[in-house]
């Protein structure tokens, strides 16, 4: 090996060295965190559809037990969610704001189960524009059984019982099993509203009257009883300060820990990378039926 190829190995071994050492620094970097001395006032970020509890309920948690966190907000910005996810941090909460103030700040939507999961806050902060509302329960699914019968497709279904295939796409709707369905969402819309009704000191009775699924805007919420003040985040930081007595108090952001993908490619990485391997194995979530507060 001549001098010019030994000092092209040199050098890409050096490389190949930097750059591991980086990505050690980068991943030990992003596992830490720094402490803020004083007081302190928690912000929980809930975007998107609300699919699974677990994080946040974690988020919430850590900032439960942290004793330099005197309020907490939670910035809203969600659509809705799955039902059981929704009570979840509902549940939570509510628990957290009995030892110290929750302020939810709602944010472009905090619709459905965006609402679900504010009521139990201390109070409320919406834009003006927020769009909220949107209390109700719904189960949608596709119906092909026109389609498999004219493509000459027969599917054969073996079950353990007559309302296993609920909503069965492969069949003509059947009355029996929509009255089960419209049974299930029945008493999930009571729950909504009975948490509503609970979280925002209202009666059924009126809360009956406007939950019907049409969703309003932050100031017209505020007139119905379901938002306490019009503001930004920073309105909604201004109250939290307020009502958890530390005027000085600094914002500390809980966040997820990234995994070393994340960190390294960006934080939609694994996202991709899984839907890319549900596509792969035939099996795409989006396809399946959804249990949604909507």
């Amino acid at each position: 090996m001549g001098r010019i190829g030994k000092f092209f190995t040199v050098f890409g071994v050096l490389a190949f060295s930097i750059m591991v050492i980086g990505l050690i620094s980068l991943f030990l970097k992003n596992r830490s965190e720094i402490p803020i001395p004083g007081d302190k006032v928690g912000v929980v970020k809930v975007y998107g559809i609300i699919r699974s509890s677990d994080k946040y309920l974690e988020f919430l948690d850590k900032l439960e037990r942290n004793k330099t966190v005197k309020a907490v907000v939670l910035r809203v910005d969600s659509p809705g969610g799955i039902v059981g996810a929704c009570q979840e941090i509902h549940d939570k909460v509510k628990e957290l704001a009995k030892k110290k103030p929750v302020v939810v700040s709602m944010g472009s939507v905090a619709a459905s189960g965006g609402l679900y999961i504010s009521v139990p806050a201390t109070k409320i902060v919406a834009n003006p524009g927020t769009i909220t509302g949107s209390i109700g329960v719904i189960i949608q699914t596709y119906n092909v059984s026109e389609l498999i019968k004219k493509l000459g497709i027969k599917v054969v279904t073996v079950k353990s019982g007559k309302y296993k295939d609920l909503l069965n796409p492969f069949e003509k709707p059947n009355p029996e099993k929509i009255k089960v369905v419209q049974s299930l969402i029945n008493n999930s819309y009571e729950q909504f509203v009975r948490a509503v009704a609970e979280g925002r000191r209202l009666s059924i009775e009126k809360v009956k009257r406007f939950a019907d699924g049409r969703v309003f805007t932050g100031e017209q919420a505020q007139k119905l009883g379901l938002v306490d003040y019009l503001g930004n985040f920073e309105r909604a930081v201004e109250i939290a300060k307020k009502l958890g007595n530390c005027p000085n108090a600094k914002l500390y952001f809980v966040k997820p820990k990234r995994s070393f993908f994340e960190r390294l490619f960006g934080e939609k990485t694994e996202e991709l990378i899984g839907n890319l391997l549900r596509i792969t194995n035939g099996n795409i979530e989006e396809t399946e039926l959804m249990y949604l507060f909507n």
